[in-house]
């Protein structure tokens, strides 16, 4: 697994994660934090088959953040308990041999809110969608480019076969 350091350099060196807010606040001892870039709540029911040919990935729609006052640069989303697709603001650029893991941030834990996600595989690039579930039956208030999800970096053999699935280059 990869540290601190061996994660800033690739950022610096090879473009690993590019549009991050603030990489010294994101960078962890052992990973880096993904923020909330948009929010959706789905709309309609998805489809899932062995061989992914009567997939149907559900319609969502976009929740918009709410600014207090109108200065205000940022907003909230204000989050009933449920269960909302977050879009991360930061780019991966995976290499060849180097997978992802993610786990919730503490702070979410203790108001009672959980993300789920997949495996970001060798040589995905895009935008990262994970899953938020909000069970605090007071709900969560959600401020934009908030630090949501921790992501480990693993280094695997190289892979002949990289990522080549349908969500390749999501902005």
């Amino acid at each position: 697994m990869l540290n601190r350091q061996e994660i800033k350099e690739l950022i610096e060196q090879k473009k690993l994660i590019t549009n991050y807010l603030n990489l010294d606040i994101q960078l962890t001892p052992n990973g880096f934090d993904l923020t909330a870039g948009s929010v959706f709540e789905f709309i309609r029911p998805g489809a899932l088959d062995f061989s992914n040919k009567e997939r149907v990935i559900p319609q969502a729609k976009e929740v918009k953040p709410e600014k207090k006052n109108p200065q205000d640069k940022f907003g909230w989303w204000n989050l009933k308990r449920g269960t909302y697709k977050i879009r991360a603001n930061e780019y991966l650029n995976l290499p060849d041999d180097l997978v992802v893991i993610a786990f919730p941030r503490s702070s979410l834990l203790r108001m009672g809110v959980f993300t789920q996600n997949g495996v970001w595989d060798a040589g995905f690039r895009g935008k990262s969608e994970f899953i938020l579930v909000v069970e605090n039956p007071q709900g969560l208030r959600l401020k934009q480019n908030a630090r949501v999800i921790q992501t480990l970096f693993i280094r695997i053999n190289k892979t002949e076969l990289a990522y080549q699935g349908i969500y390749q280059e999501i902005k």
